[in-house]
């Protein structure tokens, strides 16, 4: 193990085991002393309709009611599309869309004003059925080869459809902004977020004002997972004019339920698959995905691309035609979740390789084995895997350590009694970074060193601390490369008043980008240090000289400079009784480069891993005819624990990338992707395999085994 990767205490450890950390929740007072105002959002309660009239009761005085009538600028979050209104204005899209806001000093008298509020609708009719939504966000398309002729000479044509449900980020700290205008004129945004650039521009936007008239801190953060990307712009945009009408600081903080019922949501998706055999080997793959947006489109074009990018999986087939559409539902609008769009497809490619295998009568593995990548090969966009593909090595990993061949081969046999065992394995990738040409085109990251005069350093850099640890990995690499005590680097939460943008904390892109950046920064310091005087250095990214240039009108060039793998084996105990699925073991070996700090990335790939055993099993959640969420409490939206995966074994598998610091990748989106396709090929196997039970969808819960029993009963 390299010395950068051995582990140190968490620069953030003792204030959040100590309770002194502060969260957007527990300010007690505005940071001029002020008091603080509570806002408290109305919500739509209908999916679709025109907003007629609202009435709002007299209000007592130090009380207001915001709407889109205050909105100084625009009345428009900027995300992608920027159809995402700060207030609605005439009319609503989903259920939980802001209406409007009510401020003031008591939260039991707002909540008493907003239960007085009518608002009279003309309803709409609502889309709820991502089948036959003909609003389309977002329209992808690319191939190479020739797949006509593929199919054409075709042994054999297999084709399925695959399906993902919603998935909820569940982070411990629910979203909250607080906005506090200043005594110049600047207007300062706070909270729980992961991009605090994002949400600067946003609100810039929204009050029609320049970019030194606002600045943007992140408070210490319970959790993103994704869902603190893109949200905290609409609630940041919300509190803002709410302050910006009210003169004084306002803080809207939601409740878990609104938290769960109203913002986004992991996009759920149907896979249409179809695969030409010629001679045991998938030659051409047509794959057709659709991803449901919901309301609005926010982050759905980047999500798609991703997960488009990866539908073919890890697998080097010669022809192949991707079409993917983002489309418009009156449900609650999707965006991001760790793994971006690449956990629904690769749940979909896996499966469909393992049904294959299954009526070629081969081993599922090995059918797989005999089509992977490798160094060199074209990726689906018509790039390069420029550096080697360790998937071999790491099967042979899991293998050695939970026996997985002899396992798989034994579990294929028939079996009876209650209680049948089965076991997956999933082999994915994580393209590292933003998609395509976005760092070098949109971000252009830049990260800064700050030198004082007792050679202190300070870092400075836009990307938050969300639980994966930057402020203790960025100062290891700044505090190695200057040969200083690792208490002499620090980092604080970012304030755009003080940081540079080097881009948002997404896309496991913040170490192997930015911590490359300060590496670089770290050298330089190094060579003009000069004792007892402040100094100051900044690095920009350049793209490696190396990509393939990529166009996102054709698809083609390298989507990624390179690429985080994972080997995810899951061993089952189905009880045909009761339909639960006992997991007796997890393995996987993630291939994240070098590990600035062992511990922390361990700790990422055991988290993410058991959330995506969740999304494969229990994390269901649906909408109602209404179009209403109906999962929104952790008493009717379950997540794993420890309990549910006693037996969990992670390892990791370093091929280091070269343009990462000390051969670092992206880390944490990687460890979630591959676990529903090895624990649905698992509980396939214990039910009795494709032939009997092909299973097509996530998550597949205990229910679920009972009805497909049921259908199947003659064969128990």
């Amino acid at each position: 193990m390299d010395n950068i990767s051995k582990s140190v205490r968490k620069k953030d450890h003792e204030p959040k085991i100590s309770g002194e950390s502060i969260y957007v929740g527990d300010y007690q007072c505005a940071k001029d002393g002020s008091a603080i105002l509570t806002g408290k959002i109305l919500h739509s309660k209908i999916a679709r309709a025109r907003v007629l009239s609202v009435e709002v009761p007299d209000l007592p005085k130090g009380y207001f009611y915001v709407n889109a009538a205050d909105v100084p600028g625009e009345n428009k979050v900027n995300i992608v599309l920027d159809d995402t209104p700060v207030y609605c204005k005439d009319t609503v899209e989903y259920i939980g869309e802001p209406i409007g806001m009510v401020v003031g000093p008591d939260k039991e008298e707002v909540e008493r004003i907003l239960s007085q509020i009518k608002v009279e609708f003309e309803e709409l009719e609502p889309q709820l059925d991502v089948r036959s939504s003909q609003k389309v966000f977002f329209d992808y398309e690319f191939s190479h080869g020739d797949i006509e002729k593929a199919f054409k000479e075709a042994d054999k044509i297999y084709e399925e459809e695959f399906e993902t449900g919603y998935q909820e980020q569940a982070y411990i700290e629910p979203q909250g902004m607080m906005a506090e205008p200043e005594k110049d004129g600047k207007m300062y945004v706070h909270g729980s977020m992961q991009c605090a650039y994002y949400v600067h521009g946003a609100i810039m936007r929204v009050l029609g004002c320049k970019p030194d008239e606002i600045h943007v801190f992140q408070d210490v953060t319970g959790g993103g997972f994704g869902g603190k990307e893109a949200f905290p712009s609409v609630l940041g945009s919300q509190v803002a004019v709410a302050a910006y009408k009210a003169k004084a600081p306002v803080r809207c903080v939601f409740d878990r339920r609104e938290d769960m019922e109203y913002t986004s949501k992991r996009h759920p998706s149907i896979c249409r698959y179809k695969a030409a055999i010629k001679n045991g080997k998938v030659t051409a793959l047509d794959c057709d995905i659709v991803f449901n947006a919901g309301a609005y489109s926010t982050l759905s074009a980047v999500v798609l691309q991703r997960g488009i990018i990866a539908a073919p999986g890890v697998y080097n087939i010669p022809n192949i035609h991707v079409h993917g559409k983002a489309v418009k539902t009156n449900t609650s609008p999707c965006g991001a979740y760790r793994g971006f769009g690449a956990p629904q497809t690769f749940f979909a490619i896996e499966m469909m390789m393992d049904h294959i295998a299954q009526d070629l009568g081969v081993d599922t593995l090995e059918f797989k084995e005999a089509h992977l990548v490798k160094q060199g090969d074209m990726t689906s966009t018509c790039g390069k895997y420029h550096f080697p593909v360790p998937l071999p090595d790491m099967i042979n990993e899991i293998d050695k350590v939970c026996d997985f061949r002899r396992k798989h081969k034994e579990y294929a046999a028939p079996q009876s009694g209650r209680y049948r065992k089965g076991i997956g394995m999933s082999l994915v990738f994580h393209g590292a970074g933003f998609t395509g040409s976005g760092e070098r085109d949109i971000i252009k990251a830049v990260a800064k060193l700050r030198k004082y005069k007792d050679g202190s350093v300070e870092i400075l850099a836009s990307n938050g601390e969300i639980g994966q640890g930057v402020r203790t990995t960025f100062p290891k690499i700044v505090a190695n490369e200057l040969n200083l005590p690792f208490d002499k680097v620090y980092y604080n939460h970012p304030d755009t008043e003080r940081v540079p943008d080097s881009g948002p904390t997404v896309a496991s892109r913040s170490l192997m980008i930015v911590g490359e950046l300060l590496r670089r920064a770290a050298i330089k310091l190094r060579s003009v240090w000069i004792d007892g005087k402040e100094q100051e250095v900044e690095e920009h990214f350049k793209e490696p000289d190396f990509m393939i240039p990529f166009y996102i009108d054709k698809f083609q060039g390298d989507a990624y400079p390179t690429y985080a793998w994972s080997v995810n084996a899951i061993e089952v105990e189905l009880d045909t009784l009761t339909g639960v699925s006992k997991i007796l073991g997890a393995y996987g070996s993630f291939d994240v480069g070098t590990p600035i700090d062992y511990n922390i990335v361990l700790g990422q790939m055991e988290g993410g891993f058991l959330q995506g055993i969740g999304y494969s099993s229990i994390e269901k959640m649906d909408y109602d005819s209404k179009g209403r969420i109906r999962n929104n409490s952790f008493t009717d939206y379950l997540v794993p624990t420890t309990k549910d995966v006693p037996n969990m074994v992670a390892m990791l598998h370093v091929e280091k990338y070269p343009n990462g610091p000390y051969g670092a990748k992206g880390a944490g989106e990687l460890p979630l992707v591959g676990a529903p396709g090895a624990y649905v090929e698992a509980v396939e196997q214990a039910l009795g395999g494709a032939k009997i039970h092909p299973l097509s969808h996530v998550p597949f819960t205990p229910d679920d085994t009972i009805a497909q029993l049921n259908r199947h009963r003659e064969e128990i």
